[in-house]
């Protein structure tokens, strides 16, 4: 009998936030990603009495969950009856501390040396801001921080 390899376990990078929604409208427009619609799994948790209307905000016209909210890829499945993603994804939770130290975890965003500088521009335009430019032998990238401060590449 021979041992079956297991499945590959589905993730998502789950990221504090002081302002989900504000991060998840960055990151999508940044990397061209989609945030989620979770407005009929709120609808329905809030019929069933399940989620208070203190839980929710309107997000884009339509209700959503207060404290979090995720984008995912625009070409990867996802759950039509809840909205969530089952591909690649960044989940934005609210939290009461703010960023205090550099992140342990950073996005690499690739745009290829012909396109970092215009990539750099248009996220300055949204909102990051540039911490240094790396110029190594091994490579070369643009150390940015989204609006809440995490640090993020762009090589």
């Amino acid at each position: 009998m021979t041992p079956q390899t297991p499945a590959p376990l589905h993730w998502k990078l789950v990221i504090d936030a002081a302002d989900p929604h504000t991060q998840a409208d960055f990151w999508a427009a940044a990397l061209h990603y989609t945030a989620e619609d979770n407005s009929a799994l709120v609808e329905r948790l809030l019929s069933a009495g399940a989620l208070s209307g203190e839980a929710t905000v309107e997000y884009h016209g339509r209700v959503a969950f207060r404290d979090l909210i995720a984008v995912r890829h625009p070409d990867d499945p996802y759950d039509p009856q809840t909205g969530t993603g089952l591909g690649r994804r960044l989940l934005f939770q609210r939290v009461p501390e703010s960023k205090t130290v550099k992140n342990r975890l950073h996005l690499d965003v690739h745009a290829g040396p012909e396109r970092r500088a215009d990539e750099v521009t248009r996220l300055q335009a949204l909102g990051a801001r540039v911490l240094h430019e790396v110029k190594e032998p091994s490579g070369q990238w643009v150390v940015m921080a989204d609006p809440e401060g995490n640090e993020f590449c762009v090589q």
